[in-house]
């Protein structure tokens, strides 16, 4: 039987706490955070923004490994990929086939002792309310199985990364990264991985999930939530149903129910779609498909454009990362998103999909207006191709926000720039976020740079023609007049970097220019 006939509804089965369970009549967008604290009563979870920004909830999904693309920035330890996630945005019947730890799991991975990552957090002092040391905890144990895998120790500023969607509302990040190296110093506590791979692998004889729940509005109408395990099986599901909501990793939509209590109507998962999974690469172009994480989609990018490193690093926190994707962040078309600008700068194209059929769009020409695309009824997004900078191509991408971890940007941009022999401007790209209704190039910077000799007088023009291409709005972000300066600043400083006569090295705009490596993440808190 093809995963493309029509399967009769099933509950939602996933392994928790040891043991393969099932799940009916729940909502279908229920949190994994409420059906562990109001159905389970592991209040060990805790609920803090619920909107996946503070980390307080972060749980740790495992699935099996296949030694994919789309699996290799998760821990791989014994034949599971484990992820830290957010428990708030993540709907309940996306744990299909999978396994969920919290921290009620870490006593018993330790035998009924405390695990090392909690030892280590009661010897360094690493909680002070206590509210948020759960989610660093489970933040942490991914790091420690990860380091204690590979038999390697983690720095403070791998740490301070490992923890970027962690938050402390007490300012007790000294004594947490102490927690993170002092842990590992501990008598060893591992995963015993064996009973949940056997459970596990029991699952996988089951049809691809179609379950039913009451809607979340208590008016007893049923909601649909489908997961298809190909493409083509999602193509022919949504040509069924195309006003379903297609979901990937959540955490856009998760707040739509959680803070706007929208009704999502029927749901179409593509998180189980395993050759949406992808990354592939050929004659320079990176392929990335619709269902590969945050995590490894950006990674791939910094690995090919080291220039995409901080942004990479900087883009939302692990949690996340690991949940969400490229093209569903694309897809969102919000205007402030942090890779469209990027993505746009290196002329990547989307790969649109209705039925059988199959079209390419810039990405540019995606966006019509505010939150509007160019999709076609039961159309959607299955791949990002990214075309990677030739030789000669300079490529910057600049993120600014309140906050220098884990927050959205007031803006955000992407520049590239080639030169011909002379010096002259021959190609330019300068696309930028939260400086419209949707993400943009500055058709007249570009105009004003082209065919121009690379100099400080060129940068300035096209810092004055920025004018012309934008009217930014005020928000709790950022002023009109800053995104304004801003963006102009961001131009000159991309001139700094890039001119032909003594480039300003990028490291010298970095916080960690100049810090110890070992020490960076301690100075810069």
């Amino acid at each position: 039987m093809t995963d493309t006939t029509p399967m009769p509804p099933r509950p939602i089965r996933f392994v928790h706490r040891g043991r393969s369970i099932s799940v009916d009549g729940l909502s279908p967008t229920t949190t994994v955070l409420a059906w562990l604290r109001e159905q389970q009563r592991c209040t060990g979870t805790k609920e803090g923004c619920n909107e996946g920004d503070c980390g307080a909830c972060t749980v740790i999904v495992a699935e099996l490994a296949d030694g994919s693309a789309a699996q290799a920035e998760a821990s791989v330890v014994g034949g599971l990929a484990l992820r830290p996630v957010n428990a708030c945005i993540r709907y309940l019947p996306t744990l299909d086939g999978r396994a969920l730890l919290t921290v009620e799991d870490l006593a018993a991975i330790a035998g009924g002792a405390l695990h090392p990552v909690q030892q280590a957090l009661v010897d360094c002092h690493g909680s002070q309310c206590g509210f948020c040391t759960p989610g660093f905890a489970m933040s942490l144990a991914a790091q420690y199985e990860r380091h204690c895998e590979r038999g390697s120790t983690p720095g403070r500023r791998d740490l301070a990364d490992a923890l970027a969607g962690n938050l402390c509302r007490c300012t007790g990040y000294r004594p947490i990264l102490d927690a993170g190296e002092h842990m590992m110093t501990l008598p060893k506590a591992r995963l015993d991985t064996a009973p949940i791979v056997a459970a596990l692998q029991a699952l996988t004889s089951l049809p691809a999930l179609h379950y039913q729940g009451p809607h979340a509005d208590g008016s007893g109408r049923l909601q649909a939530f489908h997961a298809p395990r190909s493409a083509d099986a999602l193509a022919t599901a949504r040509a069924a149903a195309p006003a379903a909501r297609l979901l990937a990793g959540g955490t856009d939509i998760g707040l739509w129910t959680n803070k706007q209590f929208r009704d999502l109507g029927d749901v179409l998962y593509i998180g189980d779609a395993a050759d949406l999974k992808r990354i592939d690469r050929r004659d320079d172009i990176l392929s990335i498909g619709a269902a590969v994480p945050l995590q490894e989609a950006w990674s791939a990018l910094a690995a090919a454009v080291p220039a995409l490193a901080e942004m990479f690093l900087r883009f939302a926190g692990p949690p996340v990362r690991h949940a969400g994707t490229l093209v569903g962040n694309l897809a969102n078309g919000s205007p402030i998103g942090d890779s469209a600008p990027v993505l746009m700068a290196l002329g990547a194209t989307l790969q649109l999909r209705q039925g059988t059929a199959l079209r390419s769009l810039p990405l540019e020409a995606f966006y019509l207006d505010y939150m509007k695309s160019d999709l076609r009824p039961g159309e959607w997004v299955q791949a990002v191709r990214v075309p990677l900078p030739s030789a000669g191509t300079q490529l910057r991408a600049y993120k600014l926000s309140k906050r220098y971890d884990c927050d959205i940007s007031g803006l955000a941009a992407g520049m590239a720039l080639a030169l011909d022999d002379q010096g002259r401007v021959a190609r330019i790209r300068l696309a930028f976020g939260g400086m419209a209704a949707t993400v943009r190039r500055a058709a007249a910077a570009e105009a004003a740079a082209l065919g121009q000799p690379w100099i400080e007088a060129t940068a300035r023009a096209a810092m004055a023609a920025l004018a012309q291409d934008f009217k930014p709005l005020s928000d709790l972000r950022a002023s009109a007049a800053y995104r304004s300066r801003a963006a102009a600043n961001l131009l000159l400083r991309f001139w700094h970097e890039t001119r032909p006569d003594g480039p300003l090295p990028a490291a010298d705009a970095s916080v960690w220019h100049g810090l110890d490596t070992g020490r960076a993440a301690r100075t810069a808190i």
